[in-house]
């Protein structure tokens, strides 16, 4: 297994010499305006110019990126474990879709996440909700799909639908993870997971949702004890510390008090220092998905940037936002 992947390592190992590095973000933030941002990553390699629209630009370098990897994999199911999110993001389009007034003659289109940054076809999940037979929708699916699809009709929740839906994306990315034996794709899932159900606890307490509801939208994951972040989301923001304290995400606890955002950014820089180590590792599939992660890590960092240029935001809310570069 290992000869498959040196070819593809050392492809990688020249790419990685033009990921943007953390002294180019902060020429990015530097800039006096977007324009000049835009300059920069020109210089950098990228198709940038004033006269395309930046989220143009931002989905041609994560299409780059995958084509790349295309070229070099013959297998891509296993990166799937990145894509599933999308797939569930799509069946909670299509299952709101259906729901809304059939007055109403918004183009809802636009709200699914493209095929190809999917494992399913959206047409597909489309067709199942509108024609509400989920038989069609992989067997993993179908329960979960009808599940949200009888919680909408009988209830016009719409956040329980989603937590629904969130919890069976949340179990699919990481049992996939778990069956890849992949270190990096198993800590990926592992990271995506335990973040997921902490926003999710720490929301729930502010808003005053019930033990029912946590126990419906929190996933287990093996670095956290599902039980005791539930009792503690019940009780008080402090409670929720005071678990955290006795867990491996200690140290996001500052982040979570500082906002929402902090700690967005502390769980994708834990994920960019679990996979640096991967810089030395030529025999596997972890270069590769690392990679892959490195890539839409600086992706997210430039939006952000490009973002706060474009809207005058103040240097200090973007930068509590910006990630840490994996070179």
């Amino acid at each position: 297994m290992a000869e498959q992947y040196i070819y593809a390592v050392a492809r990688i190992r020249n790419k990685e010499l033009s990921l943007l590095s953390g002294s180019v973000m902060e020429s990015l933030m530097a800039a006096k305006d977007e324009k000049e941002c835009l300059r920069l990553l020109s210089d950098h390699g990228w198709n940038a110019d004033e006269t395309k629209d930046p989220e143009a630009m931002l989905t041609e370098e994560r299409d780059k990126t995958w084509a790349l990897i295309s070229e070099m994999v013959p297998d891509m199911s296993v990166f799937d474990v990145f894509l599933y999110a999308n797939d569930y993001h799509n069946l909670k389009a299509g299952l709101k879709e259906v729901f809304v007034d059939r007055e109403d003659k918004t183009d809802y289109s636009a709200i699914y996440i493209r095929a190809d940054q999917c494992t399913i076809d959206p047409e597909l999940i489309r067709k199942a909700c509108m024609e509400r037979n989920f038989d069609l929708l992989p067997e993993d699916m179908r329960e979960v799909a009808k599940e949200a699809n009888e919680l909408l009709l009988h209830t016009g929740d719409g956040q329980l639908c989603d937590i629904t839906v969130d919890r069976a994306a949340l179990e699919k990315i990481y049992a996939a993870g778990k069956k890849t034996k992949s270190d990096i794709l198993e800590e990926y899932a592992e990271l995506t997971v335990a973040s997921a159900d902490i926003k999710t606890a720490i929301r729930a307490n502010r808003t005053g949702k019930d033990r029912q509801f946590l126990e419906r939208a929190l996933a287990d994951c093996d670095s956290l004890d599902i039980k005791a972040l539930t009792q503690a989301a019940t009780e008080s923001l402090d409670a929720i510390y005071a678990y955290l304290e006795r867990t491996v995400y200690s140290d996001a606890i500052p982040e979570i008090r500082t906002s929402p955002s902090a700690f967005e950014r502390w769980c994708d820089n834990k994920i960019i220092e679990r996979i640096r180590p991967q810089i030395h590792n030529p025999f596997t599939i972890g270069p590769l998905a690392a990679y892959i992660l490195a890539r839409e890590n600086e992706i997210k960092t430039v939006r952000i940037i490009l973002s706060g240029k474009m809207n005058d935001l103040p240097e200090e809310s973007v930068r509590e936002r910006v990630r840490e570069m994996y070179v």
